[in-house]
């Protein structure tokens, strides 16, 4: 039970990676807010997460400000606070360099870079004026540690969140709050098989052989799974991390090493 009592708020987390964490959260004694912008699937996450006074459901747009301070007050007025974060909500594009569009850009960025960064500010303010600190952590990727010739903007965006995690926790580490992060490598969600139908769209492959590819060249052996990120997760979200601030922590079968 190592997150005995505390309240976690975790983003996009109605489903793969975030559901997966809202588990095992609950599993180790959290209280645990499921915020995404999709208010079915939400309800489906807290029907699927047993329900009950532990667990909440909070429509939450990362794009809209507005959004952010509601769902930060909404938690504080129901649980009394906010101890951890978990920022996972993100979207994925790709295309060739010469086709990315200003709209694929915007929205890549408005959601994975300017989303993370002021739910984070907002959660931070709420954590510094409660002074009991916390813990934030930002979920990038093993395509923010390197280019990719037809991602390069989900790459850009998720370099961006390291770099913010790098910042962020120096800049929060005086208030007891630490910020660090988790890089997944390549993860069998729904989300996968979108993304394998875009490689074989752009690169003449047969559906499914992109995402069996990348799967056999993961030196474990298989692609990750949602549940193989939740250790980690509850890792930095308890005191085993308090001496653990601004580091992306690497979970992808020994695809990159850093």
């Amino acid at each position: 039970m190592k997150l005995h009592d505390r309240v976690a708020v975790i983003t996009g987390g109605a489903r793969g990676i975030g559901l997966a964490i809202a588990e095992r959260y609950l599993a180790e004694g959290a209280r645990v807010v499921v915020a995404d912008i999709d208010a079915a699937a939400i309800d489906e996450a807290v029907t699927a997460l047993g329900g009950g006074e532990r667990v909440a459901g909070i429509r939450l747009d990362v794009c809209d400000r507005a959004s952010i301070d509601a769902m930060v007050a909404e938690t504080v007025r129901r649980f009394g606070g906010i101890d951890i974060l978990v920022n996972n909500a993100a979207v994925f594009d790709m295309a060739p360099v010469l086709e990315v569009s200003e709209d694929s850009y915007d929205r890549q960025f408005a959601v994975n870079v300017k989303g993370a960064f002021f739910t984070l500010q907002a959660v931070a303010r709420a954590m510094v004026e409660r002074d009991r600190g916390g813990k934030i952590i930002n979920m990038a990727s093993q395509a923010g540690r390197r280019g990719e010739p037809l991602v390069s903007m989900y790459c850009a965006s998720k370099a961006a969140v390291i770099s913010l995690t790098q910042s962020c926790g120096l800049a929060l580490i005086e208030h007891g709050i630490n910020v660090n992060g988790i890089a997944p490598g390549v993860v069998d969600t729904p989300m996968w098989d979108e993304v394998d139908a875009l490689f074989a769209r752009y690169e003449g492959r047969p559906l499914g052989e992109k995402k069996r590819l990348v799967g056999e060249a993961v030196p474990y052996g298989r692609m990750g799974r949602p549940e193989d990120h939740a250790g980690a997760a509850v890792f930095l979200a308890s005191d085993d991390s308090d001496y653990v601030v601004a580091q992306t922590l690497n979970v992808d079968g020994g695809n990159w090493m850093s």
